[in-house]
C-alpha cells in the first residue's frame, strides 16, 4: 500500500493548519452560495432533477453530493468550473486562498476505511486507490464523532495545499460500521472498475495497470488471432465471452487454494454484452490497442471498406459514417488512425472527397485534423483500460478482516 500521509508543518510566516481549516470553512460557504446563485441555475437545476429521478425524490446527502460535484468539477460551456469563476471574480483573495480553492478542483472520490484517529483528524485508507489520507473537517472533530477504527466512510476529499498531506472532507459524508465490510467492498470494487481513473491517482497502481493491460492484450491476441477484428455483433459477443471465460478459468487454475470447492460451471456467466447501439450494427470493430486498450466500433466493416475503396467516398452512407467517427466524442482517434495507416495509398483520396480539400494529405494534415476534431482526447494523459485492485480491498472481497 502506498501512503499519501505526510507532515503538516508550516514555515515561518505561513498560516497554521488550524488557520487554513478555519479559512476553508469560510471559503467553502461562500463558494457554495456562489454556485447556487441564479447565474448557474440553467446548469445545476437539470443535474438535481436527473439525480431526483422520475419520482422527484432527492435526499439531502445526494443533493449535497450533486452540488459539490457541480461546484468543483462540472465543466461549464467555456471549459471553466464554478470554482474557477469564483476565484476570478474575487480580487480580495490572498495567494493562499487561491491556491486552496483551485486545489479543490481535483477532489479524491472514494470509499475509505478508518485506520485510526489522530487528535482532530482521522487517517483514512481509500479502498479505491489504496492510499492513506490524514483527513480533517472544517466543522471540527465533531464531524467524526461516533466513528471508530475499522469503520468506513463514503465521501470526497480535497487538499489543503499549503499544508502538505492534509485533506478536508468535501460535501456529504456517510459512515458505515465494520460489519458492513462485505457490502462496502463490493461498492468499492464497482467504483474502481467503473471509474478506473480514480484508481490511477496512485502511481504504483498506474504502472500495475499498464502491466496488466499489456498481459491481457497479449492473451487476447493469442486467443483471438490478432488485435483487430471485424465481426457481426453476435459473433463478437460470443468471442468476447469465450475469451473472458478462458481468462477466468486460467486465473482460477493459477490459484487452486482459493478456487477449491468452486465448479467451473460457476464461471459460465454472461461476462460481456454489447450495448444496443452496437448490437444493432451490421459489423463490430474490436480493437485492442497498446495505449487505448480494448474498444468496440459500430459498422467498422463499412468504414474499412471505404478506406479500401475510396470510390465509396461518393456514397452518402459511407461519408456519413466517417463524419460520425470524426464528430462523436465517444469515438477516439484510434480507428481512423488505424485505417489510414493500413491504407496509405487511398487515405488521401478518402479525406479529400470528404473534406472537399484537394490538397489534403494524411501524412501532412491528418494529425492536425484529429487534434481539431477530438481535442478532449489529446488534453488528457492516457490511462490503462484495465483497473487494479488494492491489497486491502482484495482482502475485504475475500472476507478477510
Amino acid at each position: 500500500m502506498a501512503d499519501a500521509v505526510h507532515g503538516t508543518q508550516q514555515g515561518a510566516g505561513e498560516p497554521s493548519l488550524t488557520d487554513l481549516i478555519e479559512r476553508s470553512a469560510e471559503l467553502k460557504g461562500q463558494l457554495v452560495a456562489f454556485g447556487q446563485s441564479t447565474r448557474f441555475d440553467r446548469w445545476l437545476t437539470p443535474l438535481l432533477l436527473e439525480a431526483a429521478g422520475p419520482e422527484r425524490q432527492l435526499d439531502e446527502g445526494k443533493a449535497i453530493r450533486v452540488i459539490d460535484h457541480f461546484i468543483l468539477r462540472y465543466r461549464l460551456p467555456d471549459g471553466s468550473t464554478v470554482v474557477d469563476r469564483f476565484v476570478a471574480g474575487r480580487k480580495d483573495l490572498t495567494t493562499v486562498d487561491r491556491e486552496m480553492l483551485l486545489g479543490w478542483r481535483d477532489p479524491v472520490e472514494g470509499i475509505f476505511e478508518i485506520q485510526r484517529k489522530e487528535k482532530d483528524a482521522v487517517v483514512l485508507l481509500n479502498l479505491v486507490d489504496d492510499l492513506a489520507y490524514r483527513t480533517y473537517s472544517n466543522v471540527g472533530r465533531a464531524a467524526f464523532r461516533g466513528m471508530s477504527k475499522g469503520g468506513f466512510l463514503h465521501t470526497c476529499l480535497v487538499p489543503v495545499h499549503s499544508a502538505g498531506g492534509a485533506w478536508l472532507v468535501s460535501g456529504a459524508m456517510t459512515s458505515y460500521p465494520r460489519s458492513s465490510a462485505a457490502e462496502i467492498a463490493r461498492a468499492a470494487l464497482h467504483l474502481a472498475t467503473s471509474q478506473p481513473e480514480l484508481v490511477f491517482r496512485n502511481p504504483e497502481k498506474l504502472e500495475q495497470g499498464w502491466q496488466r493491460m499489456r498481459e491481457d492484450r497479449a492473451a487476447f491476441v493469442e486467443f483471438c488471432g490478432g488485435d483487430e477484428l471485424v465481426l457481426p455483433p453476435a459473433e463478437a459477443e460470443d468471442l468476447l465471452n469465450a475469451y473472458y471465460r478462458h481468462r477466468q478459468e486460467a486465473a482460477v487454475a493459477g490459484q487452486p487454494d482459493r478456487a477449491r470447492g468452486r465448479r467451473l460451471s460457476d464461471l459460465d456467466l454472461p461476462f460481456f454484452e454489447l450495448p444496443r447501439e452496437l448490437a444493432d450494427s451490421h459489423t463490430i470493430g474490436v480493437i485492442y490497442d497498446q495505449v487505448d486498450g480494448l474498444n468496440f466500433y459500430a459498422d467498422y466493416g463499412m468504414l474499412r471498406d471505404l478506406f479500401a475503396d475510396p470510390v465509396r467516398a461518393s456514397h452518402g452512407q459511407h461519408q456519413n459514417l466517417l463524419r460520425r467517427y470524426l464528430r462523436e466524442e465517444s469515438i477516439a482517434p484510434l480507428p481512423i488512425r488505424r485505417l489510414a495507416a493500413a491504407h496509405p495509398e487511398t487515405a488521401d483520396a478518402v479525406f479529400r472527397k470528404l473534406l472537399r480539400k484537394p490538397g489534403f494529405t494524411w501524412s501532412e494534415h491528418g494529425k492536425a485534423l484529429l487534434r481539431r476534431r477530438k481535442p478532449w482526447y489529446y488534453a488528457n494523459e492516457p490511462r490503462p483500460g484495465v483497473s487494479v485492485i488494492g491489497d486491502r480491498l482484495g482482502a475485504l472481497l475475500r472476507g478477510e478482516t
